[in-house]
């Protein structure tokens, strides 16, 4: 059966257990094939390139963004590159072969890079446009450095290997994203080969410009959309499970075995995304279904998400939450009763570009949740200008999550459940379908939060 399969970056650091657990795990001849495998940058690459993922940690984006010289870092970047190369060389990698590529692909980039600042510089055109096409150029250097040592070292294998370099590097024809794909897999035999593909596309539309740090996950959702396959698979680093086990215990959680799309999406809602939704509906809305596996389990089947899942009985299936976000209160009497205040809101978070993952209203109240990151001054500024009171306050928010949990009693069991254990809710809410009941506690209680819920839900 054909499948279109997406490694991540961290995995993909780890290619013997790449090639062992995924390429050849109970696999010969002809089995190894008629699989599209998507990948992502060695895990680190894309944080030098652009900017560091969680600590915002400036890569060679950002030096072109500011006007400084951006020479050094590329070809320290270069350094960097090869020494990842040479760490697979006892893998069969032809590192003659592997440093070359990289070599002339930074030097093209580093070509495009310089026109790109030279037009910044002179000032006669948008600083919007140039600079995303310069995040466009350098994201697409990752991936393919990755598929072409993938390839190389599966040809080497004696593997029907064929890469798929999506960045368009050498190609001038102005494709979207789906038109590239069509045309750069519309002659290939699947049956007779490994197809390693980027994890960068590049298109009319500017795949970093719709989905930033996503994107790899969308061009595999596109690449599944398009061929049809009878499963979509992610290997991550671990598995999909009940709760972290790295807070409660490897003994206290286990993998979730099914799910569904609506559940998917409530998990990337508070961080912890299966797939990126931007990527699952696609998948959704196509019937495809998707298999989230543990690249270092291989014969664990992980856990299927299809779009029709209902769990047979009234349970949580997942709990989980983040420590990174933040709540604004905004208060004013004029609100009671006066249609168009949330609207009023709503329409300055739009201005600043802000979203919101909960939001709990009173007659005279309404509190927002934000993600930290997006957290902006001159937002709340515009709201104490309109309204009488702004609080902004650092929380966290712990989750059930589950596509068949609506059941007596679950409220008050998971609200005693934490105050027994000294937490104090500060806010909670859920919507009418209740697939995701959502708890705003003080940051210092989160781990205790998760803890105290999976023991109750357990």
């Amino acid at each position: 059966m054909l499948t279109v399969e997406k490694i991540g970056g961290t995995s993909m650091t780890a290619l013997s257990d790449v090639i062992k657990n995924i390429i050849l795990f109970e696999r010969s001849g002809k089995q190894l094939y008629n699989r599209i495998f998507v990948v992502s940058a060695f895990s680190g690459v894309t944080n030098l390139l652009l900017e560091n993922k969680k600590t915002g940690e400036p890569g060679v984006y950002h030096r072109l963004a500011t006007f400084k010289d951006f020479h050094k870092p590329l070809k320290n970047l270069t350094i960097r590159l090869k020494e990842i190369n040479k760490s697979y060389e006892s893998l069969g990698l032809n590192i003659a072969e592997a440093d070359l590529f990289i070599e002339t692909r930074i030097k093209e980039a580093q070509t495009y890079l310089e026109n790109l600042s030279n037009i910044l510089a002179s000032g006669y055109v948008s600083n919007e446009g140039i600079l995303q096409a310069a995040r466009e150029i350098l994201a697409s250097i990752g991936e393919s450095h990755s598929a072409f040592n993938f390839t190389n070292i599966l040809q080497n294998m004696g593997i029907n290997a064929t890469l798929i370099d999506l960045s368009g590097f050498h190609d001038y024809r102005s494709y979207t994203i789906d038109q590239r794909i069509k045309h750069d897999l519309q002659n290939i035999k699947f049956e007779d080969t490994i197809c390693i593909v980027t994890g960068y596309a590049k298109g009319t539309e500017g795949i970093m410009r719709e989905f930033d740090r996503g994107y790899s996950e969308v061009t595999f959702s596109k690449i599944a959309v398009a061929v049809k396959p009878e499963e979509a698979i992610i290997h991550k680093e671990y598995h999909l499970c009940t709760a972290d086990p790295v807070l409660v215990g490897v003994d206290n959680c286990f993998p979730v075995g099914n799910t569904n799309y609506d559940v998917a999406d409530q998990l990337a809602d508070v961080g912890m995304e299966a797939i990126h939704p931007k990527a699952s509906k696609p998948l959704e809305i196509n019937d495809i279904n998707l298999r989230i596996k543990n690249t270092f389990q291989p014969e664990h089947p992980g856990t299927l998400i299809t779009k029709e899942y209902i769990c047979e009985h009234k349970r949580v299936e997942v709990i989980t939450g983040t420590e990174k976000v933040m709540m604004i209160d905004i208060y004013d009497p004029s609100m009671v009763g006066a249609p168009g205040s949330d609207l009023q809101i709503m329409q300055m978070f739009y201005k600043f570009n802000v979203s919101y993952s909960f939001k709990a209203t009173s007659a005279n109240s309404i509190s927002i949740v934000i993600w930290e990151k997006d957290f902006n001054k001159k937002l709340i500024s515009e709201l104490e200008d309109d309204f009488e009171k702004v609080t902004v306050e650092k929380m966290a928010m712990v989750c059930l999550i589950g596509s068949n949990m609506d059941q007596p009693g679950l409220l008050a069991k998971s609200a005693a459940a934490l105050a027994d254990n000294g937490i104090n809710i500060k806010s909670c809410g859920f919507a009418l379908r209740k697939v995701n009941i959502q708890f705003l506690i003080a940051r210092e209680d989160f781990d205790n939060a998760i803890i105290a819920l999976n023991k109750a839900m357990g």
